[in-house]
């Protein structure tokens, strides 16, 4: 994409016009993408590390990082099933399965699909996992191969992935730009787009002390967004994508910074939202609502993780009925965010090419 074109509409010294929503829903397109979207508002989630086991060990990885690792994990099916239905009851619909590794511990994640049917397992895909469970399934890829055996310590991981989950409409491959790995992606895509899987963008967030090489800086960042808007005009078919998404995702300032976290660690109201319903299960089926987010052990102001931003930009509606654009970004990015969490739902073309400035 020519990112000369690409206009980011400024912050007006005049009073903005003040939008009816019956207004901004006037449009056909617009309406009918807000119907479609809102039918998943239902989605309620929390997380669980389903094991401390892990076959690979990677740079920046955090999992290992504050007390969570050390939690002893158990691998009880009747303790899981015990535990989904009582999530079930306290209204949770939608469930993050991570781990470490929770492809470790495939009869765990039979028995909360049968119990949780709707959710999403983070995966390094090295280890294939059945075809019985049913959830979304998310790739984390880190760079080409070279930089997996630097980074991740696999080799030919990216290969092994694509063997595993080329063809399963259950896969979608998450790259995480790193500062080192920006170039890379565009190898990357040439095995995505091959072998027809789908793609998604992940920034690498520093965990809470880390001063490593992943590491972004206003450069790095800078540079994550021209080749993402570049591969999101190149390969429509295949990224699951939109110009709201790069912007939120790789703006200077970090996600909480610009739109305030939801997650309980930063909220601590425990009203309504995410703040009353969230938790993040540790390994051994416990969980602390203090250090309770996302992606756990993240550096908060250096958040721009792709999993966070899925609710904290989200759950930012009322920001975005300022005016037609702003709106139809924030639709753009539920309807992305849908299409990488929700199996069986599709994205649909983007209503805004042009690149909003998050709204104060």
């Amino acid at each position: 994409m020519d990112t000369t074109n690409v206009i980011m509409i400024p912050q007006s010294d005049k009073e903005p016009r003040k939008w009816k929503f019956s207004e901004l829903l006037a449009d056909h397109e617009v309406r009918l993408r807000w119907e479609k979207v809102r039918k998943y508002f239902f989605l309620r989630e929390s997380t669980y590390d389903m094991t401390n086991l892990c076959n690979i060990r990677c740079d920046g990885c955090y999992y290992y990082e504050g007390e969570k690792q050390f939690a002893r994990g158990n691998e009880n099916p009747e303790a899981w099933r015990t535990l989904m239905q009582e999530e079930k009851a306290r209204g949770i619909t939608y469930v993050v399965l991570a781990g470490a590794e929770p492809s470790m511990v495939p009869e765990l994640l039979e028995v909360c699909y049968r119990e949780m049917p709707l959710g999403c397992i983070a995966s390094n895909g090295f280890k294939r996992i059945p075809e019985t469970v049913g959830y979304k399934i998310h790739i984390s890829v880190w760079g080409n191969d070279e930089t997996s055996l630097r980074v991740r310590r696999a080799k030919n991981l990216l290969l092994k992935q694509i063997d595993n989950y080329r063809g399963d409409d259950r896969a979608v491959f998450v790259y995480t730009f790193t500062r080192d790995n920006i170039e890379e992606i565009y190898e990357v895509m040439d095995s995505i787009v091959t072998h027809e899987c789908k793609i998604t963008f992940n920034v690498f967030s520093s965990p809470v002390g880390y001063a490593g090489s992943l590491r972004h800086t206003r450069d790095s960042l800078d540079r994550t967004r021209d080749v993402m808007l570049d591969l999101l005009a190149s390969y429509p078919d295949h990224v699951l994508f939109s110009p709201y998404n790069v912007v939120a995702h790789t703006h200077q300032y970090g996600l909480h910074t610009l739109y305030g976290c939801p997650y309980p660690r930063r909220n601590p109201s425990t009203d309504i939202g995410l703040g009353r319903s969230f938790r993040q299960y540790r390994a051994d089926l416990s969980w602390d609502r203090d250090v309770a987010c996302c992606v756990p052990d993240t550096d908060c102001d250096e958040c721009r993780h792709y999993a966070s931003g899925s609710a904290v930009v989200t759950a930012r509606l009322y920001r975005h009925v300022t005016d037609p654009d702003t709106f139809k970004s924030w639709l753009d990015y539920v309807d992305t965010y849908l299409a990488v969490w929700v199996k069986g739902y599709e994205k649909d073309d983007h209503l805004c090419r042009t690149m909003i400035t998050p709204p104060q």
